[in-house]
């Protein structure tokens, strides 16, 4: 119960891949923030493949582009505002409400998309998995768990930032005069499971190296006589 305890008491050790992230939403995510907003709020007109979805999707287009645009934006507020409660709370709420729109419009435009199939499922995945993770981050801080909110957090942040590395990659691809269906089935996967895993990867080692340090310092010191 003291190592427990000890445990909970810690400030969750997670602030390098705040600050990480924080600053690729910032350098990358304002702009496609920006873009998704004015997409979906009419402000500049639509590419014909999205002018057809939104022909089928009405209102939960326009809500998706909004709410996932918003999301871009208040996240990485969220997550920099971490240590002051209030705050934190009532920006973490905006944005919780913003991913939870954006994630469930997402299912439907992702099956009203003109894609491909192997797109279309890639969306649908990205779509999924970021609500399950928006729902466990919730139910993890509703029990006092804030070292696994924070946690889940950031994985959910990795999945929201497969929009911005979806364009950067279509970006590239286009200027090297790739095949476009291909590229973009294989990247509407690759560009949020990638992030994803790198963040698995990182919260993984860095809680083998807490055991690791935990175990040594459990080790008795034994003083020469």
């Amino acid at each position: 119960m003291t190592g427990l305890a000890r445990t909970e008491g810690r400030r969750p050790a997670v602030s390098t891949a705040v600050v990480s992230f924080g600053f690729i939403f910032v350098l990358l995510g304002l702009p496609a923030a920006a873009f998704a907003l004015a997409l979906g709020s009419g402000l500049l007109p639509l590419p014909h493949p999205l002018f057809l979805v939104l022909q089928r999707l009405p209102i939960a287009f326009p809500l998706h582009m909004i709410a996932s645009g918003l999301a871009l934006i208040m996240i990485p507020i969220a997550a920099f505002t971490r240590h002051h409660r209030g705050l934190h709370r009532a920006i973490g709420r905006m944005a919780a409400a913003c991913v939870a729109i954006g994630g469930l419009t997402a299912l439907l435009v992702a099956l009203a998309s003109e894609a491909s199939s192997t797109a279309r499922a890639g969306f649908f995945a990205q779509g999924l998995v970021w609500l399950v993770l928006l729902a466990t981050a919730v139910g993890a801080i509703r029990r006092g768990d804030r070292a696994l909110h924070a946690k889940l957090m950031i994985a959910m942040a990795s999945v929201a930032s497969g929009a911005l590395w979806l364009r950067l990659v279509m970006a590239g691809a286009i200027a090297r005069g790739w095949a476009f269906e291909p590229v973009y089935g294989v990247a509407a996967w690759a560009c949020w499971l990638i992030p994803l895993a790198m963040v698995l990867v990182m919260t993984l080692a860095a809680a083998t190296l807490a055991g690791i340090r935990s175990t040594v310092a459990e080790i008795p010191q034994v003083t020469p006589s």
